[in-house]
């Protein structure tokens, strides 16, 4: 199921520099959360096991099947959202997985989504959005007017804002010593601005619903991007700086 897989030079760079001591794996098959045997295989090759449980007075009564499990005590890795890359700190040291999914994708862009995550875990933030939210996650559910489902998605989105308020600088300053990984990081961005330019009109014509909006400009942050509102009031110093709290006022004003 796994395989270390062997990094490009820009990438263990970026290992070096931020995650020092992280495995980065290939994945044989893909997933969203490893099923339990899998996730256990993990012990074969990590010096140990750390898993994650949260307070279950965290959650809505609705909340997700999956999601309670997270919050659990049972070794959970992987959710819906965490992307083609994902990461861990559940192991001893921390792990990269690279999924089957990515398998056709440009090299240069694999490389870029590679490194974002080991910049990710050395920022030493949560690894998912409960633990970012934590007890203000019932708060968020409240101000927002969705079911369970597109709660989850919502608060992906805004932790994966959050998130790239905290690396994109990272990103940039690759320019002289990184290029490579500078000019992946650039050329996403690009292919994904048109798009956001239309978000609005799409939302305005219900061709795109709030969850899937919030998903796509959220998306944007790492790249710096123009975002549109009432997404826009995301990218600043003061939900950098205040998170979760930030988040909640956010939801609540947007949908007074």
């Amino acid at each position: 199921m796994f395989e270390e897989r062997s990094l490009s030079g820009e990438v263990a760079g970026v290992r070096e520099r931020h995650a020092p001591d992280a495995l980065v794996l290939d994945c044989a098959s893909d997933f969203e959360t490893l099923p339990p045997a899998q996730a256990e295989d993990l012990g074969l090759l990590a010096d140990s096991l750390a898993p994650l449980s949260y307070p279950e007075e965290w959650l809505p009564e609705d909340a997700p099947e999956l999601l309670r499990r997270l919050a659990s005590t049972d070794f959970t890795v992987g959710m819906p959202g965490d992307g083609s890359v994902a990461w861990t700190r559940q192991t001893v040291p921390p792990t990269v997985f690279v999924k089957a999914r990515v398998q056709g994708s440009p090299e240069d862009f694999v490389d870029f989504l590679l490194a974002e995550a080991l910049v990710e875990v050395g920022t030493d933030e949560p690894e998912h959005f409960l633990g970012f939210f934590g007890e203000r996650y019932r708060d968020l559910d409240s101000a927002l007017p969705f079911d369970s489902g597109s709660v989850y998605q919502i608060a992906a989105a805004l932790y994966d804002a959050y998130l790239g308020l905290h690396t994109r600088e990272v990103f940039a300053d690759w320019a002289d010593d990184r290029p490579r990984l500078f000019e992946a990081w650039r050329d996403a961005g690009e292919r994904i601005e048109p798009r956001l330019e239309g978000l609005p009109s799409a939302m305005a014509r219900d061709e795109t619903d709030f969850a899937d909006a919030a998903e796509f400009a959220c998306s944007a942050v790492k790249h710096g991007l123009e975002l549109p509102a009432p997404f826009a009031a995301l990218d600043t110093e003061a939900y950098r700086d205040h998170g979760p709290a930030y988040a909640v006022t956010w939801a609540e004003k947007t949908f007074a």
